[in-house]
């Protein structure tokens, strides 16, 4: 049984920084690529950013250069980096395993971890 729990999310002004975190206990960790997602008020959930097993990385074009993606195996862990926070920015911010069909690996997601951009 996969656990999924975000950490790291918050208030913050127009420019600043986050970094979020995200444990998935339990699961086969290294094998997997492993993904950020953020869901606005209203909104669907979007992948933001993937990582591969072995650390290649890809962006969404409205965070690219801004946010950094990042895993470390052994902790099983992943973080997202964010820099130059836009108000644009504010959600809900998840974890998964993203599958190739658009899907993610586990059904049941964590709590999340709210971010929130305001001056």
């Amino acid at each position: 049984q996969v656990q999924l729990v975000e950490s790291g999310g918050g208030l913050v002004q127009p420019g600043g920084s986050l970094r979020l975190s995200c444990s998935a206990s339990g699961s086969n960790f290294r094998i997997y690529a492993m993904a950020w997602y953020r869901q606005a008020p209203g909104k669907q959930r979007d992948m933001i950013a993937a990582i591969t097993m072995n650390g290649n990385t890809v962006y969404a074009d409205s965070v690219k250069g801004r946010f950094t993606i990042s895993r470390d195996n052994a902790k099983e862990t992943v973080d997202l980096q964010m820099s130059s926070l836009k108000p644009e920015d504010t959600a809900v911010y998840y974890c998964n395993a993203p599958l190739g069909n658009g899907g993610v690996r586990w059904g049941s997601w964590g709590q999340g971890t709210q971010v929130t951009v305001s001056s």
